[in-house]
Formats: structure tokens, sequence, C-alpha cells
């Protein structure tokens, strides 16, 4: 099943609310993956350019940003990313593909 890594940023107004009142927000991301079909397989607060960092693993991408757009039409988070991640067994596969298919590409002037 792929893999997608997400981070993102709370919005002041949310960096509001969850002082007044602390909340569950690894409960809030799992309750939203999987209604998008999804696994939440690991949910970090984080320091640095991003607030937070999930492990997702869900079959349909588009459902996922689906659910992502959601939560960004609400106001309290921004600067969403997301991006395919891929085991160490599923690169070398693909290292095996890219093998097979190096004679086929031509480099400009050649």
């Amino acid at each position: 099943m792929p893999r997608f890594i997400v981070t993102g940023n709370y919005t002041s107004s949310a960096m509001k609310a969850l002082i007044e009142s602390p909340s569950d927000r690894e409960a809030a991301a799992r309750a939203l993956v999987e209604a998008a079909g999804g696994k939440l397989e690991s949910f970090y607060l984080t320091t640095g350019e991003h607030d937070f960092a999930i492990k997702v693993t869900i079959d349909d991408v588009s459902s996922l940003l689906a659910a992502l757009l959601a939560t960004g039409a609400s106001g309290a988070v921004s600067n969403l990313r997301t991006v395919r991640a891929f085991t160490s067994d599923e690169f070398t596969e693909i290292q095996k593909k890219a093998g097979k298919f190096a004679s086929a590409y031509k480099s400009p002037g050649s």
C-alpha cells in the first residue's frame, strides 16, 4: 500500500485554540485519515519548518488529498505538503526497473 508523508503548520488561530483547549491532535488526524480510507502509521509534532508530520498508508491518494483539502479549508492548518515515501525494498525494485529503462533514454546531444 502506498505511503505518504504529510507535513504542515498550525495557523495562529489554531495555536490559540490549542492553548485555550488542549486536544489530542493525533486522534483528530487518525479520524481524518481513516475517514479517507487510510491508516495513520505515525504522528509527530516537529520543530523547524513544519509543526507536524504524519505518515499515512492509503491506496487512494485522491481521497487523502480530498481529506487534506478539507483540513486546509478549515483554517486550522497551512503549508500542507504531501510526498510519496518508499521503503528500501521498494527502492531496490525501482532501481532494477531503471536498469531496464536506461537504454531507452538518449541524453541531449547524443
